[in-house]
């Protein structure tokens, strides 16, 4: 698992209950992983197509830092899947996790295409 991104807990993300809200957390991990899924198939042109069951396993209160952990899992034809942990960056306590997350590179009539990537021409080491 590489975590790429961290973020601030900040009075916008909260839910009524004063911790963080699901929705707020779950567009910003959509986010990182769809950046991820461009990097690694060369293009911008990647829609996400699934996410299996999300476990919120335990809360963030304003002022955490929290970390977004994402790790390729395999590649298909036009697409790509990753697994995603979410953590407090302090005491490393699981906030979240996503067992899959798949992306899918479609072309100008917004159709799935073939990435021409494979598990050996895909750059899954990171800088």
């Amino acid at each position: 698992m590489k975590f790429f991104s961290r973020k601030l807990i900040k009075p916008g993300d909260l839910n009524a209950r004063n911790t963080l809200f699901g929705g707020s957390l779950l567009k910003s991990i959509d986010e990182e992983a769809s950046i991820y899924a461009m990097t690694k198939l060369d293009t911008k042109n990647v829609v996400t197509k699934f996410i299996s069951e999300i476990d919120f396993v335990s809360s963030a209160k304003q002022g955490d830092v929290i970390e977004i952990g994402l790790a390729f899992d395999s590649v298909g034809r036009t697409s790509i899947t990753f697994s995603c942990i979410v953590r407090n960056v302090f005491t490393k306590k699981v906030i979240l996790s996503i067992d899959k997350m798949v992306f899918v590179k479609i072309d100008d009539d917004e159709k799935p295409t073939p990435h021409g990537k494979t598990i050996d021409n895909l750059s899954l080491v990171e800088s």
